[in-house]
C-alpha cells in the first residue's frame, strides 16, 4: 500500500515525450502490436467443394471451417459416400497443424503490447525518473532489441504457416481429399476459396513491427550512457 502511494505521488503528467522520436516511436509499436495479433486471433474462415453424386439431383455444396489456432487436424466436415443408398456420409478432417506459430505470433504481439503500454506509461508519468538513471534506458533498450528479434522470429514463422494454412484450406486441395468419393461421384468441382487478406496483413504488420523495433533502439541507444560517452571521447579527442 505505502509503495503504491509513493508511486502515485512520484507520477507527474508530461505529454512531451510524446513530440519525440522515442516516444512517438513507441506509440506506432503499441498500435501495430494490436494490429499483428488482432487480425491474427480474430480470423475465421471456410473453403469449399461440389460434389455430383446422381444425375438426378442437385450437386452440394460442402463447406470446411477452420478458424485461429489454424489446429486444422481437428476440423471436420460431412462428405457423402455417393454410393446407391445416398444417405451415407464420410467424417473428414482438414491436414495439418499451425497452430504453433500462430500461437507464438499472437504470444509476442500481446507481449509487446503489453510492453509498449508499461513503457508508455514510465515516459509520460515517470520520465524523471526514467532518465536519472542510465539503468532504465539501458534494460529499455536491451528488451527492445529483444523484441526486434522476436518480431522477425515469430512474423518468418507465421508467414510459413499462413503458406501452410492456404494449401490446406485449398478447394483444390478438399477435392483431392475426397479423391474416393469423387470417383464414384458424377462431378467434382472447387468451391469458393477462404478470405486470407486479413491474415495477409497481419504478416505485414508483423515484419513493420520489427522494422520498428528496429529502428527504435537507435533512439533509445542515444539514450544510454554508451552514446553519452563515445560522443564526450569525440568532443575530447577533436583539438
Amino acid at each position: 500500500m505505502l509503495y503504491l502511494q509513493k508511486m502515485m505521488s512520484a507520477f507527474q503528467l508530461d505529454l512531451s515525450p510524446l513530440k519525440e522520436p522515442l516516444g512517438f516511436m513507441r506509440v506506432l509499436e503499441w498500435i501495430f502490436a494490436i494490429f499483428a495479433f488482432a487480425t491474427t486471433s480474430g480470423y475465421s474462415g471456410s473453403a469449399s467443394f461440389n460434389i455430383l453424386c446422381n444425375e438426378n439431383v442437385t450437386s452440394q455444396e460442402i463447406n470446411a471451417s477452420f478458424s485461429y489456432p489454424f489446429r486444422l487436424n481437428t476440423y471436420s466436415y460431412q462428405v457423402p459416400t455417393c454410393e446407391q443408398s445416398g444417405t451415407k456420409v464420410k467424417t473428414m478432417y482438414l491436414t495439418g497443424d499451425c497452430s504453433s506459430s500462430a500461437e507464438f505470433f499472437v504470444a509476442v504481439g500481446v507481449l509487446a503490447f503489453l510492453y509498449s503500454t508499461a513503457t508508455l506509461v514510465l515516459y509520460l508519468g515517470y520520465q524523471h525518473l526514467y532518465r536519472e538513471s542510465p539503468r532504465g534506458p539501458s534494460i529499455d533498450l536491451l528488451l527492445t532489441g529483444i523484441f526486434t528479434f522476436l518480431w522477425l522470429v515469430c512474423s518468418s514463422a507465421w508467414g510459413k504457416g499462413l503458406t501452410d494454412v492456404k494449401g490446406a484450406t485449398s478447394p483444390n486441395t478438399l477435392v483431392s481429399l475426397a479423391t474416393k468419393m469423387c470417383i464414384i461421384a458424377l462431378n467434382c468441382t472447387a468451391g469458393h476459396t477462404p478470405l486470407m487478406g486479413r491474415l495477409n496483413s497481419s504478416v505485414i504488420f508483423g515484419f513493420l513491427n520489427c522494422i520498428l523495433w528496429g529502428g527504435n533502439c537507435w533512439f533509445l541507444y542515444k539514450e544510454t550512457p554508451l552514446h553519452k560517452s563515445a560522443n564526450q571521447q569525440e568532443g575530447a579527442g577533436q583539438p
